[in-house]
């Protein structure tokens, strides 16, 4: 029988082939993007005339500098104004839906793709944002990518990647009144290390995993990236 963890079997699935050096290219099924990490990625493209390659797998939304008192537009910041219109911009361009203020579907990007069933088991995801790591919740590998990746996946919608280790993380009991999946996560990092999770996937398991909310599960997993995995 095949001793496969869940991160190998995604993985092999969308493997697209081995690269020279070791590393494997990666079909990245959904491709998240927001206004900090993709002018320059479009940019990049418009400068090699490349189009998105698919667009039906790319969903934006504005996330980071929306105002909390005002949203009216424009905004105030007249450099958040700018990303925002770069955003809509680019999105109207290579046809790729926007989930933008008014909308009633903006919101922090891996809020909004769970919520909207955008984000599956068995998926590959990867968003220009440290804590994408918070789909793997959902029985996803999510990618957090530099703004050079996030140009390679809309012009390829593959990464290049070494393929990670997988490291079980077993949780005995269930957490006591008053400890929150914040603080279970807080305690595996001060007991690990902040590096210790770097060449690896994390995978969270045992019955103080299995008792966990699923808004618990993903902030779990959204806080992987503050222990390096």
């Amino acid at each position: 029988m095949s001793q496969d963890t869940l991160f190998d079997k995604v993985w092999d699935l969308h493997k697209v082939s081995s690269l020279p050096g070791g590393s494997d290219q990666i079909f990245i099924g959904l491709h998240l993007i927001h206004e900090v990490t993709s002018p320059q990625a479009f940019g990049a493209l418009k400068d090699k005339n490349l189009k998105v390659k698919f667009p039906n797998r790319t969903v934006a939304t504005v996330d980071h500098i929306v105002p909390t008192d005002n949203q009216s537009r424009p905004f105030k910041d007249n450099l958040a104004e700018e990303m925002i219109e770069t955003l809509e911009k680019n999105c109207l361009e290579h046809k790729i839906q926007f989930f933008n203020i008014g909308s009633g579907n903006q919101g922090i990007v891996h809020v909004v793709a769970p919520e909207l069933g955008l984000t599956q088991p068995g998926m590959t995801i990867a968003c220009g944002d440290s804590h994408t790591s918070t789909h793997g919740a959902f029985g996803s590998i999510a990618f957090g990518i530099g703004t050079s990746q996030v140009r390679d996946v809309l012009a390829s919608q593959t990464i290049a990647m070494n393929k990670l280790k997988v490291r079980q993380i077993w949780c005995e009991n269930k957490l006591s009144k008053g400890v929150y999946a914040k603080d279970l996560v807080l305690h595996i990092i001060n007991k690990l290390g902040v590096k210790a999770g770097v060449g690896f996937a994390y995978e969270f398991a045992g019955p103080a995993i299995n008792a966990l909310s699923m808004e618990e599960r993903m902030t779990i997993c959204n806080m992987s990236i503050e222990g390096g995995g």
